[in-house]
């Protein structure tokens, strides 16, 4: 739980540095270092449901993965 804590500390801090470095303004900062991590908590879900399908080899799947990575690579 305190390596979540800390993480947690430091992905707000980075994200409020790069914002306010970026903008000089406190208020963009902290706007993104909450918004940004909330965002990415979505994304995250949504990244896992994908590999999750793709890992359990769902019709089709196998060759979507196939092309993509293929045309990717």
């Amino acid at each position: 739980m305190l390596k979540t804590v800390t993480f947690t500390l430091m992905h707000f801090t980075i994200a409020f540095s790069v914002a306010y470095a970026l903008t000089g303004s406190i208020a963009v900062g902290g706007l993104l270092a909450v918004v940004e991590p909330l965002c990415n908590a979505v994304g995250f879900h949504f990244h896992e449901k994908f590999w999750k399908r793709i890992e359990q080899g769902q019709p089709g799947d196998a060759a979507l993965t196939h092309n993509w990575l293929h045309r990717h690579a």
